[in-house]
């Protein structure tokens, strides 16, 4: 019996006994040319990736749709992604881009057959940013998808095309990252030149209590550089204790710099010379004489 609840193709639907003219109405939502869910089946990552891979016999939810499925940060499309393993598989379908490639390990998610993230980040090179990569190879490593290492390892042994981005990126992804703007904000920094900072340090007072967790830091001379999404302006409890851990980090003789949203896609420059000038400041060992460019071709557009 069909279970209608699941992506199915029209011949699927016919052959169940289901008309043509029952697919034409409210029973059913048409997800692609040919295939259909149950109407009320919500849009979801995992049914669009479904619906997919019923277009191309033998074909793997890849890119940014096996990215979606394992809900991973990337820029929305409205195209979906599949990959086939030979050119006579690939069938063309409005809505549905058909890759032909090697896809080296696959995960069945809830039966629907999705390549495995190391792969996926590594197609991911062709279609995202340098920035949106790490973001991406950040936010896997913080859902226990891969580890830093196994990014690496996974970039060094292919070459396929894109190889040498998706190596840059690998080699700049982190762990213990909480999000993508703290991904961002690091990027910043590090693309200008700056020394690389710490990455979620904590700060423990004499008797070992945590104070804080900072996002970015320089211990070396007690500068954070905190980004504030103000993710908790409408909780006035969490902010208040926020407020108190940063007057502890006062106390310690700590001094945090907080960027916005505004200070990374439209002051990233300012952003950059706050974090240099405060570092100078300071005494940072390492510290350029001036930041580099380098970072213009990555944010400036933002």
């Amino acid at each position: 019996m069909l279970d209608t609840r699941r992506p199915f193709t029209r011949a699927d639907a016919l052959a169940a006994g289901i008309s043509a003219k029952a697919l034409r109405g409210s029973r059913f939502r048409r997800i692609f040319t040919g295939v259909y869910v149950d109407a009320r089946v919500s849009d979801h990552p995992l049914v669009r990736a479904s619906a997919a891979v019923l277009v191309s016999d033998g074909s793997v939810a890849s890119h940014t749709t096996a990215a979606r499925v394992y809900e991973l940060p990337v820029p929305s499309e409205s195209m979906e992604h599949v990959t086939v393993s030979m050119a006579a598989q690939r069938a063309s379908r409005s809505g549905v881009r058909c890759h032909v490639g090697t896809v080296v390990g696959v995960r069945s998610v809830q039966g629907v057959p999705v390549s495995a993230p190391l792969d996926v980040f590594v197609q991911l090179a062709g279609m995202l940013s340098l920035v949106d990569l790490v973001v991406v190879g950040d936010a896997m490593v913080r859902r226990a998808l891969a580890t830093p290492a196994e990014l690496r390892a996974r970039c060094a042994s292919v070459t396929e095309a894109h190889i040498v981005l998706a190596r840059r990126a690998a080699d700049l992804v982190r762990d213990r990252v909480d999000s993508p703007m703290e991904t961002r904000l690091r990027l910043l920094l590090v693309l200008a030149g700056l020394p690389e900072p710490e990455v979620n340090r904590k700060i423990r007072d004499a008797h070992g209590v945590v104070l804080m967790r900072l996002d970015l830091s320089y211990p070396a001379v007690k500068v954070a550089v905190e980004y504030d999404g103000r993710q908790h302006a409408e909780d006035k409890g969490q902010w208040n204790r926020d407020l108190d851990r940063r007057e502890d980090l006062d106390d310690e003789e700590w001094r945090i710099l907080v960027v916005t949203r505004k200070g990374i896609y439209v002051e990233p420059a300012r952003t950059i010379e706050r974090v240099f000038t405060l570092l100078r400041k300071r005494g940072l060992p390492g510290l350029p004489p001036r930041p580099r460019d380098d970072w213009r071709q990555h944010f400036a557009h933002r």
